[in-house]
């Protein structure tokens, strides 16, 4: 099997990292998104096999148990997320880097399991009061998973120097800017 890079953005959930993802898919075509799998439901216009893998949990734990993942986590409680290894190798085996949108913990496990072959970005938002309020405008989570959200992401932010670089998201246009030259930096590598 062939063997790229992967590039791994991670942040607590509304710091921009899916829209800066997307931004660098646009503009590197040697980078592939690698869709995670999960037990959640799709939200709004969520694609099955486009933005995740959405599997029942028996059938995420059976996977579980075969090894299938090369990182999983109980994100949520009662909610999988996870990477599976055929994902990385469909990636890999087009001539493709990986890029990864995902929480801090998976991404953490990921640059351990890859090290020098990973780059590990953490986004971070502005503050903890800007994220809440880009999470409540989302208008998609109830008022009870809205505040496991807050709780989850305060503790998340603890962990942004455990990443290879800490990339500010107080202006988007600029967070992008510096994600391309960060990220064309290591593909060249």
């Amino acid at each position: 099997m062939k063997q790229g890079k992967l590039i791994i953005f991670s942040a607590p959930s509304g710091a921009g990292k899916t829209t800066i993802v997307k931004h660098l898919l646009k503009k590197f075509p040697s980078l592939c998104f690698s869709i995670s799998a999960t037990t959640r439901e799709s939200r709004g216009d969520e694609v099955n096999e486009k933005d995740y893998y959405f599997i029942s949990k028996e059938d995420f734990l059976h996977r579980v148990a075969r090894q299938e993942f090369v990182e999983f986590e109980e994100v949520y409680n009662g909610t999988f997320y996870g990477t599976l290894r055929s994902e990385i190798e469909r990636i890999w085996n087009d001539d493709k880097h990986v890029i990864f949108d995902i929480d801090v913990e998976g991404g953490l496990r990921l640059k351990r399991k890859y090290e020098q072959d990973a780059l590990a970005i953490f986004v971070q938002p502005p503050s903890l009061e800007v994220l809440k309020e880009r999470l409540s405008g989302r208008g998609t989570d109830s008022q009870e998973k809205l505040q496991e959200r807050f709780i989850k992401a305060e503790k998340e932010l603890g962990y942004a120097d455990k990443f290879d670089v800490i990339l500010k998201n107080f202006d988007l246009e600029t967070a992008c800017a510096e994600a391309e030259k960060l990220v064309g930096d290591f593909i060249k590598r």
